[in-house]
């Protein structure tokens, strides 16, 4: 089914972004000097705000690429609901193009692909370019699957103007792929994106893209209403896009067939996974690097209006070698930054809805000067895999187990008076009314200030598997735009509405009892070279 062919391939990445992307000659300047009277008329305060941003942005300019916008261009979405009503009202008026990067798209979600074909029905000019992953997208095929769904949009449309593109992770190739299980298959990599492109706007979430994520499942969602921005990770898009197969319609029991275009910018990872490597690494290390990321001018708003710094992050670990991927050394540098003494009166807040942080984050949080400190994770009767069949039923206890380390930790560190555990839930899952949990993010608010200036929205659930298997793209905003600000401290507030605090007396209780079966499975996880 794995077939090489020379076949139609519209997606020439490097022409594309040479005639798209205007480089600048000089990186932007991203001083944080806000003008004499501050943001918000007053002077003093806006000046020590922007005085306590300065270490942190001198060293993200060096990390990551980024752009100068206003903060009134960042929405911040709150419900499930509210995400996937914007996502069609954007895609129903794009005139140009939608791309989505999603892990998967639900195999049933027959109204989002009507919204799709609306769209391209209405508009002959519009394209449409689709990346999810291999593994996940084709997981149910021969039966109804995620690229049985799509493929009828080529069909209909014709792939000039609709691409259907899913990346293979080359960590899973030869009889490790013939004999791993496919319920477990996806522990040595995914395409992890999370990009939800139309025109010259973005989403920026976690949230994949089927019904749970529509209604019931709570993450996080912000709209970027940038040109520059959505440009930027449009070219990430393409560019991982040129590293993926092509799913094309076929009359086949599982109605697709998924083919290795020669138009590609590197051999198949199930032929050459080391030369696939090598060429993804010198196509992805160019756009990810402050130093020679295509940056375009686009944007409109006037330069004393840009009060808001957007790092683009990127960790594509699996595909770079060395691995010069942003997101890692981006976070870790906040944290390192809030261990400063000067930073002791700061706050910090950190979610995940499988709570794993890789060690060296753990490490890190625990390491901060910051008091008033919150990690928000999901509750076992919110976690999207409580009572699911097979190991990945085990995964709920498995996330208990790190949170319980955690806060065992946070006791043997002294700092039970600064670092609290909360656990969300909203119902019981598989009982009406019961919704999970899958939000992530990072939250940074400055010693005498009441909400963010600092916040992370993205992919990444930041964990080992992050940070050496997965594919993950990010935004961290670094903001003095008062309304923004605010914003983003209302969504901190706001997601911890169901949450309950959690200590190590809680898990100590017998229905919070791991047993050996968690304990043997995370060890043969580890055993066999996957990672939670």
């Amino acid at each position: 089914m794995l077939v090489r062919g020379s076949l139609r391939c519209s997606n020439k990445l490097r022409v594309a972004i040479s005639r798209s992307c205007v480089p600048f000659s000089k990186p932007q300047c991203r001083r944080f000097s806000m003008p004499a009277n501050g943001a918000n008329g007053t002077g003093a305060p806006a000046a020590s705000s922007s005085s306590m941003l300065v270490p942190f942005v001198n060293e993200l300019d060096r990390i990551a690429p980024s752009f100068k916008i206003n903060g009134s261009q960042i929405t911040v979405l709150q419900s499930p609901t509210q995400f996937y009503e914007t996502l069609k009202e954007k895609i129903r008026k794009a005139e140009r193009r939608i791309f989505l990067s999603t892990l998967y798209i639900g195999k049933s979600e027959k109204e989002l692909i009507a919204t799709l074909q609306e769209a391209l029905r209405a508009k002959p000019n519009l394209k449409l370019s689709i990346l999810t992953d291999a593994l996940r997208g084709t997981r149910e095929a021969p039966e109804p699957s995620c690229a049985s769904l799509l493929a009828p949009l080529v069909t209909e449309f014709g792939p000039d103007r609709v691409e259907i593109r899913m990346y293979h992770t080359p960590n899973l190739t030869g009889l490790r792929k013939k004999h791993i299980p496919k319920r477990i298959n996806e522990g040595w990599g995914l395409q992890h994106m999370k990009l939800y492109g139309a025109d010259d706007e973005i989403l920026m979430t976690g949230a994949n893209l089927s019904n749970d994520y529509f209604t019931d499942r709570q993450d996080r969602y912000h709209l970027f209403s940038s040109k520059d921005v959505t440009e930027y990770f449009s070219n990430i898009h393409q560019a991982v896009s040129s590293l993926s197969f092509l799913i094309e319609p076929s009359r086949s029991p599982s109605g697709f067939e998924m083919t290795w275009p020669e138009a590609n910018a590197a051999p198949s990872p199930l032929e050459n996974p080391r030369q696939f490597v090598k060429d993804s690494t010198g196509l992805l290390s160019g756009l990810i690097s402050p130093k020679t990321a295509p940056l375009t001018a686009y944007d409109e708003a006037p330069a004393e209006k840009r009060d808001t710094s957007v790092y683009m992050l990127a960790q594509f670990s699996q595909l770079l070698s060395p691995d010069t991927s942003t997101e890692l050394p981006a976070i870790s540098h906040i944290l390192k930054t809030l261990a400063a003494p000067e930073y002791a009166k700061s706050s910090w807040t950190f979610t995940a809805g499988y709570f794993n942080p890789a060690p060296s984050l753990t490490k890190l949080l625990l390491g901060t000067a910051s008091h008033g400190n919150t990690v928000i994770t999901a509750s076992p009767y919110a976690n999207g895999f409580y009572k699911s069949p097979g190991v990945s039923g085990l995964l709920p206890d498995a996330y208990t187990l790190l949170a319980r380390r955690f806060i065992r930790a946070v006791q043997q560190h002294k700092l039970d008076q600064s670092i609290t555990l909360k656990e969300w839930r909203k119902g019981t899952v598989g009982e009406p009314g019961a919704w999970t949990y899958h939000a992530k993010g990072l939250w940074v608010t400055l010693p005498d200030s009441k909400d963010p200036c600092i916040s992370l929205i993205g992919s990444s659930n930041y964990t080992k598997r992050s940070y050496s298997l997965d594919l993950e793209a990010n935004a961290l905003i670094v903001t003095e735009n008062e309304g923004l600000k605010q914003r983003l401290g209302e969504e901190q507030r706001w997601l911890q509405e169901n949450t309950t605090v959690t200590t190590l007396e809680d898990f100590g209780k017998p229905e919070r009892k791991v047993g050996i079966k968690v304990r043997l499975a995370m060890m043969i996880v580890k055993l066999v070279g996957g990672a939670l």
